[in-house]
């Protein structure tokens, strides 16, 4: 049976008549109370771990009578939309509190930097789109009008994109077009969205298997998302099983070269489109590509499922990020001279900045690789004078490691029992 969705901010009141439907369904005897046996069946559609059921019940059950009746079936369906709202509002507190200021400080988003849902079919463009506060696309401002006069957002009625939005880039050039025919910051775009998105899929196709200098430029830019990607290897059908176990062969090659890491990627296979998967020599092919439709299928499911997850994982993400910042700016800064010289002291440090990573990173036993790509940050960095940042503030960067140590654990024990 499918069961519509109710909004994370509904009330009984609004959705009352959904709520009984649900009720009704999930009472499969019709005596009005909601069991153990019944509760297993039902709750089992909503892949939560025993766990959690077993706290959603407990919350639920208060009177401890072991069923619940219609006004605590409601509430066992509420508690998880409220703990995930209860999440995201303490994470945007503790950034407004504790990590944004170091964040201005330090001049961070100075250095780092869709197919939605709407009431009709219509094409937005960029510009419109840019500037438009129920759109999360304001950053986009920064790659400049070259850039949102080729963007463009398309909108159409449909449940699914209530809670998802597809986002899909221009094919990837090869040769001499790609320096010269793109008149905005393509790897710089892609990586905006990457650090916004929760997946990232990358679409090969069997006869096309080479992997040109901006499709590297672009992978490059994925970096500290790998747990993101998803490769797809599209139009499979269209070659026979030998083959394709040769093209998955190189297809894995390249990839390993491409993304420079010694883990293997999810790869996808089959035909993903809106016709049915053609009749392969080999009936186990078929099988196959039917199993890696409904793996990738299901993987776009989950989004929704594991939002709030992925929003707690990009802020400890962003927290690091800005606390690893802040310590190369005040570094750079350290190395200036107090009088004379700092034009040349400051380009001898901008030629030099992989050497000056290695020294912060030694200084304050720091990961390597947790450091922000050496090329982008010089390319940014030559616009800016170093005397002119801020010395390191001490108690502004514990602040945010007490954060990530206790503040964000306290906030986890609260998102299992949002009503304790």
């Amino acid at each position: 049976m499918e069961l519509a969705i109710v909004p994370v901010d509904s009330s009984l009141k609004d959705n009352q008549t959904l709520y009984e439907e649900w009720f009704n369904y999930a009472d499969a005897d019709g005596d009005g109370r909601f069991t153990g046996a019944e509760a297993i069946k039902f709750f089992a559609m909503s892949n939560l771990s025993r766990q959690d059921l077993k706290q959603v019940w407990a919350i639920a059950d208060s009177k401890r009578e072991g069923y619940l009746g219609f006004r605590e079936f409601v509430t066992a369906m509420q508690v998880p939309a409220s703990s995930v709202t209860s999440v995201i509002d303490g994470l945007k507190r503790l950034y407004l509190q504790k990590l944004k200021p170091l964040e201005v400080t330090y001049r961070y988003n100075d250095f780092v930097s869709p197919l939605l849902s709407g009431p009709d079919e219509r094409s937005i463009p960029g510009n419109t789109v840019a500037v438009q506060a129920d759109m999360p696309f304001s950053g986009l401002t920064t790659f400049g009008t070259s850039f949102l006069s080729k963007f463009e957002c398309s909108q159409m009625p449909h449940p699914l994109l209530d809670y998802i939005t597809f986002v899909d880039s221009p094919g990837v050039l090869s040769g001499e077009k790609q320096r010269t025919q793109r008149q905005y910051d393509f790897t710089g775009v892609t990586s905006w969205f990457a650090a916004k998105c929760d997946l990232i899929l990358l679409l090969f196709d069997p006869h096309k298997l080479d992997i040109s200098d901006e499709f590297k430029r672009v992978i490059s830019s994925l970096k500290g998302n790998d747990d993101k990607i998803r490769v797809v290897l599209n139009k499979a059908d269209q070659v026979d099983p030998q083959q394709l176990m040769r093209i998955y062969g190189a297809l894995m090659w390249s990839l390993g070269k491409a993304l420079n890491v010694p883990e293997v990627m999810r790869v996808y296979i089959g035909s993903f489109n809106d016709r049915s998967i053609q009749d392969s020599i080999c009936p186990l092919e078929n099988e196959i590509f039917q199993k890696e439709q409904d793996d990738l299928l299901s993987d776009l499911k989950d989004i929704p499922k594991k939002a709030c997850d992925r929003k707690i994982n990009e802020f400890v993400k962003r927290a690091r990020s800005a606390v690893i910042h802040a310590y190369i700016v005040s570094h750079l800064k350290k190395q200036m001279p107090t009088m004379i010289g700092k034009a040349k002291a400051q380009q001898k440090l901008i030629d030099n900045l992989g050497d000056e990573f290695v020294k912060v990173q030694r200084e304050f036993h720091l990961p390597a690789g947790d450091f922000p790509n050496v090329e982008q940050f010089r390319e940014t960095l030559n616009g800016y004078n170093i005397d002119k940042f801020e010395k390191l503030n001490r108690k502004m960067i514990q602040t945010v490691e007490d954060m990530l140590a206790y503040d964000i654990p306290n906030l986890l024990k609260t998102f299992r029992n949002p009503y304790g």
